[in-house]
C-alpha cells in the first residue's frame, strides 16, 4: 500500500508539472518559437523557452507546495475501520486493509473495501454512493457482497475483503469518473472567466496578427508577436495563484479547527448565507447528562434505571452518548445477560435488547411517541393499566419536560418466556415503564456567535429529531426566531413545491428524519440559498451531501465526516465563524490577482496593439512581453498572504462576471491612457530610438502593472489599506530588478538600453500620475 501511494504521489506531482505547459496558446506559442530558432532567431527563441519554463515552474513550485499542505491536514481526519488481525480487535486507517482482513461493521461505519458478508444482525447497507438508490439493502450472511464506500445504515456484521483500492466496485467506477471533467462550483466560475478572456484574446491575436501581415512585417515575427500579446493578456499564474490563495486559507483554517477536505470548498464556505445545523454539541454543550429515570406517574424509579442500564449496557451498536450518560459510573451488566439485540434504526427510532432473566424480557428505549405506539399498557402504582387510557396525559407529560428543555426516551418491557432471539416484529403489545430525561444545557457562546454569523450574512436554521418543544426551549435560548416551527409530519404532508416556499422564513425545524433534512437542504438551494449543513451522524449524510458544503466534525462517525467537504476539530459555531472569515479571507484574495492582473493586462495589450498598428516596428519584442508578463506575476504569488479589509469579509462574494468586465474596462482603459501618453513622450517628444522606446515602455508597463496591485487590491484609498508584507517586498523587489535590468549585462539579450534621465522621469512621473488617478476612478466608482 505504501509503494502505491508513493507511486501515486510521484504521478500527480509528474502530471502537475505537465499541466503548467499544455494550455492551448502555451502550446502554440513554444511551437512558433522553435519554428523561428529553426529559421536562425536562437537567442530569440532560447530567451522566449526560458521564460516560458520559468514560468511554469514557479508555478509547478506553489501548486505543489499547496497540494503537499493539504495533503498533511487530510491526514488530521483519515477515516478508520475496524478489523480483526490475529484475533484481536484493530483500528487502522482505511488505506491499510488488505485482502482477507476480516472487517467489523457497524451502524455510521464506511465499508472500506469489497467484502463478503460472514456475520450479519439485521445489517442493512446505504449503497447510494453506488446505485442511487435511496434505500438501504439487507445483506445476510455467506450470500451477500458489500462493497466500498457504502456505509452501514443500521445493524451490525463481518465481512471478509475481497478486493481493495482500485480493484473495488466503486474503484472502477472512480477511475472512470476521472476521465471526465466533475466540474465544482468554484470551477465553473473560473471556466466562465476564462470563456470572457478567450473571446477578448481571440479579436485581438486576430486582428494584431492581420494589421501586421498588411504592414508587410514578417510572418514568424508578427505570428509571435501576436502569441507573446495573447499570453500576455492571460494571467498565467492563475491556477497557481488559486492553489496557494486556496491552500494558504486551508492552513490557516486548520490553525482554527477547521479542516477542508476539498479546497474549492473554501469558496462555498465563504459565500454560505445559510447554515443549517443540529442541536446537541453545536448549540448545546453535547455533554448530556442524565437527569432522571421517572415512572409513568413522574416518580424517580430506580427500578426504571436498572433497566435502561441493562438496555444501555448490552446493545452493541454504534457508541451514544445518551447510553454513556445511561450508564455513567456503574458497572456494565455481565454480557452473558444479553441474548440478542434489535439495533436502532432511524426508521423505528427504538432500541431493544433481549435480556436473560427467569423469564426472558425485551427492554425498550426510544423515542416517547414511537415506543407509544407499540406499547398496549402502561405501569401505573402496581398496576397495567390499558394505554389507550393513558395516551393523552402521558403525552401532556412529555410535553411539560420537553418544555423544560429535556430529552425525554420512553422505556418499555414485554416479558417472551422461552425465547432466545427477536426480531423487530416482536416489539409490540408492550408495557410502558416510564422516561429517562436528559438535561443538555445551551452552549454559553452559541447565542454570540449566532449574532456573529448574522452580521457576516449568514441566517442559522436547526434542524432536529427532537420534539417540537424541546427544539423551541434551545431555540428561544440561542436567540433563533420560534414564532413558527415546521415539524417533520407538516414536512412530510408537503409537496417540494409548498416547502420550498415556507423554507426561507423558518429557523426551528424538529421531529425531523433523514429525508426531511435533504429536502430542507435541497429547497434552500432551490431559492438562490448557498447552504452550509453541520452534522455528524449517520442520518445526516444524505442532507451533507445536498448541501453546497457539508460540514462535519472530527468526532463524527465516519459516513458523516466521508460525505462532509469541511471537517471540524471543534464542534462550535465560533469555529464555523472563523472558518467563514478565512473563506471570504482567501476569495478576496484571489479575486485580487483576477480583477487586478486581467485590467493592467487588457490596458498594457491594447496599448501594444494599437502602438503596433501606427509605429514603424514593434512596441515590443515577444521576448520583452512575455518577461513583462513574468514579473508582474512574482508579486501575485505572495497575494494568497495578503491584509483583507474588513468590508472585504462582511458579506457573501462569489464570481461575478459582470463586475469583473466591468472592472476590467474602466481600470483597463486607465492604463491604456496613461500607455498611449507614454507612446507620444517615447516616441514625439523624447524622440526615442527602437531599443530606448522599447525599454522606456517597458519601464513604464511593469511599474504600472505593480502599482496596480497596490492600488487597487483595495476600494479604501490605499494609504488607509496596509498591503501585506510580502506582497509590499516582492513588489519593491521586482521594481528594483526592473529598473536595474537595462543597465546590465543582461540588457542586450532582451533587447533594452540603458535609459536616459528623462526616459526615468517619464516613468516616474506617468506612475505617479497612474496611481492618483486611479484613485479618482476607485472614488467614483467604488470597486
Amino acid at each position: 500500500m505504501a509503494q502505491l501511494s508513493i507511486r501515486r504521489h510521484h504521478s500527480r506531482e509528474l502530471t502537475l508539472l505537465l499541466a503548467q505547459f499544455t494550455s492551448p496558446i502555451e502550446l502554440i506559442l513554444v511551437g512558433a518559437t522553435v519554428l523561428s530558432m529553426l529559421l536562425g532567431e536562437v537567442t530569440d527563441g532560447f530567451i522566449i523557452l526560458t521564460i516560458v519554463v520559468a514560468s511554469g515552474l514557479l508555478g509547478f513550485w506553489q501548486e505543489r507546495r499547496a497540494g503537499r499542505e493539504i495533503d498533511a491536514l487530510l491526514a488530521k481526519v483519515r477515516i478508520h475501520a475496524d478489523v480483526i488481525r490475529d484475533g484481536v480487535e484493530t483500528e487502522v486507517a482505511i488505506d491499510d486493509v488488505v485482502v482477507d482482513d476480516v472487517v467489523i461493521l457497524r451502524a455510521g461505519d464506511v465499508v472500506p473495501a469489497d467484502a463478503r458478508v460472514i456475520q450479519a444482525r439485521d445489517l442493512l447497507i446505504d449503497e447510494s454512493t453506488l446505485t442511487g438508490e435511496s434505500f438501504p439493502v439487507e445483506k445476510r450472511a455467506d450470500e451477500s457482497m458489500i462493497f466500498f464506500g457504502t456505509h452501514v445504515a443500521s445493524g451490525t456484521g463481518t465481512a471478509i475483503v475481497t478486493a481493495i483500492s482500485a480493484d473495488t466496485r466503486f474503484g472502477t467506477l472512480v477511475a472512470e469518473m476521472e476521465k471526465r471533467d466533475v466540474i465544482t462550483r468554484f470551477e465553473r466560475g473560473l471556466t466562465a472567466f476564462g470563456v470572457m478572456l478567450l473571446r477578448a484574446m481571440v479579436v485581438l491575436v486576430a486582428a494584431i496578427f492581420v494589421i501586421n501581415v498588411v504592414l508587410e512585417r514578417p510572418v514568424v515575427e508578427s505570428l509571435l508577436f501576436s502569441l507573446a500579446l495573447a499570453v500576455g493578456l492571460t494571467p498565467q499564474m492563475l491556477p497557481a495563484i488559486v492553489a496557494v490563495s486556496l491552500s494558504t486559507g486551508a492552513r490557516r483554517m486548520a490553525a482554527e479547527q477547521v479542516v477542508v477536505k476539498r479546497l474549492d470548498a473554501i469558496e462555498d464556505f465563504g459565500t454560505m448565507d445559510v447554515l443549517c445545523t443540529d442541536k446537541t454539541g453545536t448549540l448545546t454543550t453535547g455533554v448530556v447528562r442524565l437527569d432522571a429515570a421517572l415512572d409513568a406517574e413522574g416518580r424517580a424509579s430506580d427500578e426504571v434505571l436498572e433497566l435502561a442500564r441493562l438496555n444501555a449496557g448490552l446493545q452493541r451498536g454504534f457508541t451514544n452518548p445518551l447510553d454513556s450518560a445511561i450508564l455513567g459510573d456503574a458497572n456494565r451488566p455481565e454480557p452473558e445477560l444479553r441474548l440478542d439485540e434489535i439495533p436502532y434504526d432511524f426508521t423505528r427510532r427504538r432500541l431493544s435488547i433481549l435480556v436473560a432473566d427467569a423469564v426472558p424480557t425485551l427492554v425498550t428505549k426510544g423515542a416517547c411517541r414511537e415506543v407509544f405506539d407499540v406499547c398496549n399498557s402502561v405501569r401505573i402504582d402496581s398496576r397495567d393499566e390499558p394505554m389507550t387510557e393513558w395516551r393523552s396525559r402521558l403525552d401532556e407529560k412529555v410535553e411539560r419536560l420537553s418544555t423544560k428543555g429535556f430529552r425525554v426516551l420512553a422505556l418499555a418491557t414485554r416479558d417472551l418466556p422461552g425465547r432466545s432471539t427477536v426480531s423487530a416484529r416482536d416489539e409490540e403489545r408492550m408495557l410502558l415503564r416510564g422516561f429517562l430525561t436528559f438535561a443538555d444545557p445551551v452552549k454559553p457562546g452559541a447565542a454570540d456567535a449566532i449574532r456573529s454569523l448574522a452580521e457576516l450574512g449568514v441566517t442559522v436554521k436547526m434542524i432536529t429529531g427532537d420534539n417540537r418543544h424541546a427544539a423551541e426551549h434551545v431555540a428561544a435560548a440561542v436567540g433563533l426566531p420560534i414564532d413558527t416551527i415546521l415539524t417533520g409530519s407538516m414536512i412530510g404532508e408537503w409537496g417540494d413545491e409548498t416547502l420550498t416556499s415556507r423554507v426561507s422564513t423558518v429557523s426551528v425545524f424538529a421531529e425531523i428524519d433523514p429525508l426531511h433534512k435533504e429536502r430542507i437542504v435541497s429547497a434552500l438551494r432551490r431559492v438562490d440559498h448557498t447552504v452550509g449543513y453541520l452534522g455528524d451522524g449517520i442520518n445526516d449524510a444524505a442532507a451533507l451531501h445536498a448541501a453546497d458544503v457539508g460540514i462535519s466534525v472530527d468526532s463524527a462517525v465516519d459516513v458523516a465526516k466521508q460525505s462532509a467537504a469541511i471537517v471540524l476539530l471543534d464542534k462550535s459555531l465560533d469555529v464555523v465563524v472563523d472558518g467563514v472569515r478565512l473563506g471570504r479571507r482567501t476569495f478576496a484574495n484571489t479575486m485580487k490577482y483576477v480583477r487586478v492582473t486581467i485590467s493592467a493586462n487588457f490596458g498594457n495589450m491594447l496599448s501594444v496593439a494599437a502602438a503596433a498598428a501606427f509605429l514603424p516596428f514593434l512596441p515590443l519584442l515577444p521576448r520583452q512581453i512575455l518577461l513583462l508578463n513574468f514579473l508582474s506575476d512574482v508579486p501575485g504569488t505572495t497575494i494568497a498572504f495578503d491584509a483583507v479589509d474588513p468590508e472585504q469579509i462582511d458579506r457573501p462574494h462569489t464570481w461575478n462576471l459582470v463586475g469583473i468586465r466591468r472592472f476590467m474596462i474602466a481600470f483597463g482603459l486607465v492604463s491604456y491612457g496613461f500607455d498611449l501618453t507614454s507612446f507620444a513622450v517615447l516616441y514625439v517628444v523624447l524622440d526615442a530610438d527602437t531599443d530606448l522606446f522599447r525599454t522606456g515602455w517597458f519601464l513604464v508597463s511593469t511599474a504600472t502593472e505593480l502599482a496596480a496591485m497596490l492600488v487597487l487590491r483595495s476600494s479604501r484609498p490605499f494609504w488607509r489599506s496596509r498591503p501585506g508584507r510580502g506582497l509590499l517586498v516582492s513588489s519593491g523587489l521586482v521594481a528594483a530588478a526592473t529598473i536595474a535590468l537595462p543597465f546590465t549585462a543582461l540588457a542586450s539579450s532582451f533587447g533594452f538600453v540603458a535609459p536616459t534621465a528623462a526616459v526615468l522621469g517619464l516613468v516616474a512621473t506617468v506612475t505617479l500620475g497612474y496611481v492618483i488617478v486611479n484613485e479618482l476612478v476607485k472614488f467614483r466608482s467604488p470597486l
